[in-house]
């Protein structure tokens, strides 16, 4: 439900939020009732012709009278907020004529309706390719208008800068402060960012920023806004000021990302310690797991990353470390720190989980392929990782501040959002967020044409089945996208392709600098591109002259993703906005194994087409599986997570 004006003032105090109370999942089935309960969105026709009505007369203003005009609907806008119809049908028509006059962007219908979506504070599913971004910034636009902070969260900081910076003369022209807040932000940038009418930034950054203020805050017993205000005028003995000026309005986009796919991550504020120790016990640790036989004293569950020791490992494991004595006497570190090394040597493998970059380990993330600056594993894992690939370990550090995404955003007054891929998870948002989700129409009837799945036998076979594939696709000058699961798949499958003979352009982790010159050439005539997830979301991959009249991009997902939601992404880099394209899915049999294990190359002869419905619906099946295990993994974690007793594997960190 839309809180009226969420902002700075007398209602809300200097800094405001959401009360924490009722954060916790057995608040679930309320939020959930709550949810089905509120009122039906507006989105049918009469508010868009009260739209483009608006627009029209908004588009004939001249640019010496559209000052005043946009000072008397800022006036209104700030004492009424957009709840009256025809003030909304203003706004956003307001909106949508300067968008045109400045961008030369004419929003369609689809994206008014998803704006609208937006401000009554729901979730929009948008398909994949209809202009999701202009739709967030005609929302953020009408509540900046109304004098709301705006939180614009993107996936990460490449987007957030291409929106902020493709956005700003839209601002500029009504009137509104445009700022971007980056992972190299300083205190200073990012105070003035957040000082900014709409905001563009990471869910990450935002999170951190307002963990510091929340220690700020925390940090007196008085009166929280009488301290925030004095925060807030920083006064002269160098006292500082709060970053934020506090959850009011957030928009996410690709928000089953982040409110879902990112929900388990732990966001810890964190400081070093002096510790000399801590090196030398996991260099130790690491001794003594490589002394030890997975299956003869532990078994370790690679999914999971959890151990389990048994009777003579545990007694081996005690007489191997007793001559280290001091802490290695103690049962609980020896298994602990040992089980982790274990992890660190056997389950997490450069290139699929990590890379090394720069003289250091740089996690990746699992959902969207790209290096995740500032996260690291926790209860000296990722120290045991850098020791593991000769690099210079990281300080050990202290918690001093911790929450979660489900926890951070349930903050917000004022919290929507929207993705091509909702609907899977709809129940879950609704329990932990209140938030409806609601379809949006698509502009044109999708020309996605999806050809039947198949089955491999094992890796071997699928890559050496896409050379001749990618082959017959690119000959005819259609140009093809090939997605990967890691970084070192996406090199075995260039690899192939580079030894049959074919000329292509690799999109992952390792290349993300030249990101933006890779995706503008992926839709060109017989360009082939092989990607990991950073091709998924946000990445809009235009089509070069011809290549319509040549049946549009071609989509190869090789990727085995746990989620249908993720298949779903991926695919739908192809046709888009009523484009041509075509899509098709590849799995092979041994996908469970480890990647390191797939063999080179092999005949593709052993190919094996199972029949569509059948393949679809096993998959389906698994899939929903992972869901239900993934929900239930997101639940434990917030409950932990509000009694301060996170068991996470990993967790984002900044020092």
């Amino acid at each position: 439900m839309t809180i009226a004006l969420p902002r700075p003032g007398p209602l809300y105090g200097l800094y405001p939020q959401r009360r924490e109370a009722d954060a916790a999942w057995l608040a679930g089935p309320w939020r959930r009732l709550r949810a089905a309960l509120a009122g039906s969105p507006r989105q049918d026709n009469t508010v868009l012709q009260a739209v483009r009505n608006s627009q029209a007369a908004w588009a004939q203003l001249s640019e010496r009278n559209l000052p005043v005009h946009l000072r008397r609907l800022r006036a209104r806008l700030g004492r009424d907020g957009w709840r009256v119809d025809e003030l909304r049908a203003q706004a956003l028509g307001c909106a949508a004529a300067l968008l045109h006059r400045r961008l030369g962007r004419n929003p369609y219908d689809s994206q008014l309706l998803c704006a609208n979506l937006l401000l009554d504070g729901c979730l929009a599913e948008m398909a994949t390719g209809e202009g999701k971004t202009l739709a967030v910034a005609l929302a953020a636009a009408v509540a900046g208008l109304a004098g709301i902070p705006v939180h614009v969260m993107t996936a990460n900081d490449y987007l957030a800068l291409r929106d902020a910076q493709a956005l700003a003369p839209f601002f500029d022209a009504l009137g509104l402060r445009n700022g971007v807040v980056q992972a190299g932000s300083s205190p200073e940038e990012r105070r003035a960012a957040y000082a900014c009418d709409i905001t563009h930034a990471t869910a990450r950054e935002v999170a951190f920023d307002h963990l510091r203020d929340r220690q700020q805050l925390q940090a007196s017993p008085s009166d929280v806004q009488q301290r925030a205000a004095r925060m807030a005028e920083a006064d002269d003995a160098g006292q500082p000021s709060l970053l934020l000026r506090g959850l009011c309005m957030a928009l996410v986009d690709e928000a089953d990302s982040l409110l879902i796919d990112e929900a388990t991550l732990p966001l810890v504020l964190a400081e070093t310690v002096d510790d000399p120790q801590h090196r030398a016990r996991c260099f130790q640790a690491l001794a003594l797991a490589r002394g030890l036989e997975l299956g003869r004293h532990a078994q370790l569950d690679e999914q999971t990353h959890q151990v389990s020791w048994t009777v003579e490992g545990q007694q081996d494991l005690e007489v191997r470390a007793a001559p280290l004595g001091g802490a290695w006497l103690n049962s609980h570190h020896r298994l602990d720190l040992v089980g982790s090394a274990l992890v660190a040597l056997h389950a997490l493998r450069r290139d699929e989980h990590y890379l090394v970059r720069d003289d250091g380990v740089q996690l990746l993330d699992a959902h969207t392929g790209r290096a995740a600056a500032g996260r690291v594993w926790s209860r000296g894992l990722h120290t045991l990782v850098e020791l593991k690939e000769g690099c210079k370990p990281s300080p050990p550090t202290r918690t001093s501040a911790q929450t979660s995404y489900q926890r951070f955003f349930s903050r917000y007054l004022h919290l929507a959002g929207t993705s091509g891929t909702l609907a899977e998870c709809r129940g879950e948002l609704a329990a932990v967020y209140g938030l409806r989700v609601v379809p949006v129409p698509l502009r044109k009837p999708s020309q996605r044409r999806m050809l039947p799945a198949r089955q491999f036998s094992n890796g071997d076979d699928r890559a050496a089945a896409l050379v001749q594939r990618v082959r017959e696709l690119s000959a005819r000058g259609q140009p093809v996208l090939v997605g990967a699961a890691s970084v070192a798949q996406a090199q075995r499958f260039s690899e192939h392709l580079r030894a049959g003979g074919i000329e292509h352009q690799v999109l992952d982790a390792r290349h993300d600098a030249a990101e933006a010159a890779i995706v503008a050439r992926a839709g060109q005539m017989g360009q082939v591109t092989v990607a990991t997830a950073m091709a998924g979301r946000g990445t809009d991959i235009h089509l070069g002259p011809g290549v319509a009249a040549r049946g549009g991009l071609h989509v190869i997902a090789c990727q085995d993703n746990r989620s249908a939601r993720l298949d779903r992404q991926f695919i739908g880099r192809c046709a888009r906005q009523g484009d041509p394209g075509s899509a098709e899915l590849w799995l092979a049999a041994d996908a469970h194994q480890r990647a390191a294990e797939v063999p080179s190359a092999g005949p593709a002869s052993r190919l094996a087409v199972w029949p569509a419905p059948l393949l679809h619906t096993l998959r389906a099946w698994q899939q929903r599986l992972n869901e239900s295990r993934d929900r239930r993994h997101r639940r434990r974690v917030l409950e932990e997570d509000l009694s301060w007793e996170s068991k996470l594997d990993f967790k984002h960190l900044h020092a």
